[in-house]
């Protein structure tokens, strides 16, 4: 099999070279973040081309997974956010629809109870995922923290 050249390289073609190295370097999205100066959620929504790496911060990730220079321009490329719009079938990413779709409302109308007519921004955006130890079982935390933007009126 011949080796592709950058110019064929799709950025899918990008993001499973970049989870083989992962692999292949046996480190954690947490492990890779901190050796890059990132978070763990930024630095993989980077790496699967929801996000475009700063240029320091890509050569950073690309030398710690030993990824060629030519993955340079597509890992600094802004991206195209552009996802499947049926409801996934894996059940954590699923779960994650569900709660759009349960508290997606609710959150919206609290949102402009507290701000007034508005969203919040997912471009100005930060999110962290932490361990909370429960006797019940430990609990996921998520924490989302977006800029409000008003709506215009014009």
């Amino acid at each position: 099999m011949t080796k592709m050249t950058i110019e064929e390289m799709t950025r899918d073609d990008l993001t499973a070279m970049i989870l083989r190295a992962k692999k292949r370097a046996g480190l954690g999205w947490s492990e890779i973040a901190e050796k890059i100066g990132m978070s763990p959620v930024w630095t993989h929504s980077a790496a699967t081309g929801m996000n475009a790496f700063p240029e320091d911060k890509a050569r950073a990730f690309a030398n710690l997974l030993g990824l060629p220079d030519t993955v340079m321009d597509l890992l600094t490329e802004s991206p195209l956010k552009v996802w499947d719009q049926a409801v996934p079938t894996d059940p954590c990413l699923y779960r994650f629809y569900e709660i759009v779709g349960v508290y997606g409302p609710t959150l919206k109308a609290l949102i402009n109870e507290e701000f007034g007519n508005g969203i919040m921004s997912a471009i100005d955006f930060s999110m962290q995922l932490e361990r909370e130890p429960n006797p019940k079982g430990d609990r996921v935390k998520l924490t989302m923290s977006g800029k409000y933007l008003a709506y215009s009126n014009w």
